[in-house]
């Protein structure tokens, strides 16, 4: 489902957009906190350090608030947090590549802004601050509602329904992803519209969003 970035209905603004990246980062020096213990944690991505289990102190706790706003029955359910800059390099590499097999007349430039709909460029990409968070809503027992695709599918597997606005999908789907939106927003994050999952804060992406004259969390390494 590959878009000229030229087509009208590319109508947000992607992670790979040049005003992204001019955005200053005044680095808070905030660690990165234990997920696990506080919010339920899926496994479907677990590394071998737990990394993916790690936010900054602040971001969870604001998705700690968050989980508060939830209605009886609902709970949040994070599946990855903090991602090591080799491995985002990884995971945008191979997407671009796939891309640019499958379009052979896609130029280096739009496979660069297409995967960006995906996957962040390294240079952006507010998982490697601890910055971002990819979850969905479980009930009590930890199975997961529906909100109209799986976390992590692209647009070409769903058709463009991982957009979060995306209108191809069911009114149960809609009415989570609104529910989804009703807790984090108020906690002070933003989504990423091309990823229904992927919501962040103190990040680049999310200091555009809102205004913030700079974001605070820049990439960070970790250890265990």
């Amino acid at each position: 489902m590959w878009q000229s970035p030229n087509d009208p209905r590319n109508d947000v603004v992607l992670i790979s957009d040049p005003r992204v990246a001019a955005i200053p980062v005044e680095e808070s020096g905030e660690p990165l906190a234990e997920v696990r213990g506080r919010l339920r944690v899926d496994g479907r991505l677990a590394d071998p350090d737990g990394a993916y289990a790690h936010l900054r102190a602040g971001l969870l706790e604001r998705l700690e608030h968050a989980e508060s706003l939830l209605p009886g029955g609902y709970h949040l359910l994070v599946v990855e947090g903090y991602r090591p800059i080799a491995t985002q390099s990884r995971y945008f590499t191979r997407y671009r590549d796939e891309l640019l097999a499958a379009n052979p007349g896609m130029t280096a430039e739009e496979a660069h802004v297409a995967a960006s709909r995906y996957v962040s460029p390294v240079s952006v990409a507010p998982h490697t601050a601890g910055a971002a968070v990819d979850l969905t809503l479980c009930d009590p027992e930890g199975a997961e509602y529906d909100l109209g695709t799986e976390v992590n599918d692209n647009p070409e597997q769903s058709d463009g329904a991982c957009y979060t606005a995306a209108p191809n999908i069911s009114a149960e789907a809609r009415a989570h992803r609104k529910l989804l939106a009703a807790a984090l927003e108020p906690a002070g994050l933003v989504n990423y519209p091309t990823e229904w999952w992927h919501w962040s804060y103190g990040d680049r992406y999310w200091a555009l969003a809102t205004g913030a004259p700079s974001a605070v969390y820049g990439p960070t390494g970790f250890t265990v």
